[in-house]
């Protein structure tokens, strides 16, 4: 795996596609920085080596090319974290921005503007692949956010540099972070998959039986695993398709030695709302009416057991509604016992919007091994799947 590390930039300008694609607020301010930070590295080593860069991004899904999501308003914040200057072209292709790109200096920043603002970009088209290739004599991928999707700036254009791509330094950890729980985990290996649905994880569990010892089943998608056993479980969600795929999930699990550990106890509230009533009860033995927000105190010490005794921990979705602080404690407590496990010398592996957020929220970041900042395509390539973004770098 070539990275920006293997390289030097010397005289050379860097094509950087980068995931700047961050929440903003009512006044255009980036109220999360972590992607920015996390593309700090590659972009420093560029500079030091004596080159330059033009950065390449998308923001949120415009359709008629919408001020709100124009990358001119990150440009003072991508400034001042990477502690440069950094221009800013009004368009990603054409006369001005190839001008724009043409007359960078070593140690110079450019960063273009939203390449949603063509669709070509998602359509994956040849010809806007080769045009934003005219800015660069070496393209470096940077950005696992988007490294499953085959649009121009991630997997087409690398076309156009045979001999001259590489990962950059972000991508490169993420994948080596995914692979150390899928391909050179040190046993026990649990993993923790929580969340509304067993739907948008089936794929992630089906991959991920053959590797783990446990598998801790959280949030909302424990409901449709203890109704499918028989359990009375009230107004809680459920998908009341996708009983028997939890019936044949256990089955599974049990034919492999995989221990599957579910909630035994909720946090069970009469509405879904901050200021519900509440009370603790066995998860298969909920009345109507009421519905089980986050998992309750035996649950958390069952699964802070197995967390302990583990050498390697992902974790993918809350195990709770953790936005209302009442029924926040089941996925605070699982927290800290992955970070606690981590301190004793377990590798954990965070990834997933939620849970990310959750861990970003309770200031539990700096205490796990690795948090990744590409919630679907951790999951593609936790599912087993190839992405289209890593394999256009490699081949």
């Amino acid at each position: 795996m070539i990275t920006a590390n293997d390289l030097n930039f010397k005289n050379k300008k860097a094509l950087i596609r980068v995931d700047f694609n961050v929440p903003l607020d009512e006044n255009f301010n980036v109220k999360d920085t972590t992607r920015i930070e996390a593309a700090k590295p590659t972009i420093i080593k560029v500079l030091e080596d004596g080159g330059s860069c033009v950065l390449m991004s998308h923001l949120g899904r415009p359709k008629n090319n919408e001020n709100e999501f124009s990358l001119r308003h990150i440009i003072e914040k991508v400034s001042s974290i990477l502690g440069v200057k950094v221009q800013f072209s009004e368009d990603c292709v054409g006369a001005l921005a190839l001008e724009a790109s043409g007359n960078l200096k070593s140690g110079q920043i450019l960063l273009l503007e939203n390449l949603r603002y063509y669709e070509e970009e998602t359509a994956g088209n040849r010809a806007f692949a080769k045009r934003l290739a005219q800015h660069g004599d070496v393209y470096v991928n940077d950005a696992f956010g988007t490294a499953h999707r085959a649009h121009a700036s991630t997997s087409v254009i690398t076309e156009f540099f045979p001999d001259n791509k590489c990962f950059g330094l972000l991508l490169a950890s993420e994948i080596v972070s995914v692979k150390k729980v899928l391909e050179d985990s040190k046993k026990p290996v649990t993993a923790i998959i929580g969340g509304a649905k067993v739907s948008s994880k089936i794929g992630v569990i089906e991959n991920i039986l053959e590797k783990v010892d446990h598998l801790i089943i959280g949030g909302g998608m424990a409901f449709t695993f203890i109704k499918a056993q028989g359990g009375e479980v009230g107004g809680s969600l459920i998908e009341e398709d996708k009983q028997a795929l939890a019936l044949e999930i256990l089955g599974a699990a049990k034919e492999k030695g995989v221990q599957i550990h579910l909630p035994v106890d909720v946090i069970a509230a009469n509405s879904f709302s901050e200021f519900a009533s509440t009370e603790v009860r066995p998860i298969d033995n909920i009345a109507q009416g009421w519905m089980g927000l986050d998992v309750g105190p035996e649950s958390n010490a069952n699964f802070a057991r197995v967390i302990a005794a583990s050498k390697t921990i992902l974790w993918n979705g809350p195990v709770g509604v953790f936005e209302m602080a009442q029924f926040a404690k089941g996925t605070i407590s699982l927290g800290n016992a992955i970070a606690e496990a981590t301190q004793n010398g377990a590798f954990s592996l965070v990834g997933g919007g939620d849970s990310v957020a959750a861990v970003k929220q309770f200031n539990l970041g700096k205490k796990m091994s690795y948090v990744s900042t590409g919630g679907g395509a951790m999951l593609e390539m936790l599912e087993g799947k190839e992405l289209p973004g890593v394999q256009a770098i490699l081949e």
